[in-house]
């Protein structure tokens, strides 16, 4: 490239560096072998691939009044945290056959669990969204 005599580079040569032999760069792979792309799309796809997780409250709650759940109601709660989630619901109420579960849902965490002799009240304190499934 050619300096003109005022020390100015023109404009056909700026556009030939920067534009004219510009080779369009391949994706950058991680070390796991997948590109920025690939990361990105799996991150915003939604809900995380692992299923929801219990905290020590909610484990003691579930514990305390005897509430099992079958792998369907395990299915239909992440269902609900998913669709919290995609609402931009931070603390979700999720209500599902007689039974009522907090959930924070970026850190994908069930807070705490009751049923319906529980709920005499009927209120919820410390969230922002509810989800019925």
């Amino acid at each position: 490239m050619e300096v003109q005599k005022n020390g100015y580079l023109s404009i056909a040569q700026l556009t030939n560096r920067y534009l004219g032999g510009a080779e369009k760069a391949e994706p950058q792979k991680a070390s796991d072998g997948l590109s920025f792309q690939q990361i990105l799309e799996q991150k915003s796809a939604g809900a995380p691939k692992e299923g929801l997780k219990f905290s020590r409250h909610a484990l003691g709650r579930l514990n305390d009044r005897q509430i099992e759940l079958s792998q369907g109601q395990l299915e239909r709660l992440n269902d609900g945290a998913r669709k919290a989630q995609l609402k931009g619901i931070r603390d979700s109420l999720v209500i599902m056959d007689q039974l009522a579960f907090i959930i924070n849902v970026p850190n994908n965490t069930v807070v705490t669990a009751m049923d319906s002799t529980e709920t005499t009240e009927n209120v919820f304190t410390n969230i922002n969204g509810a989800v019925i499934v």
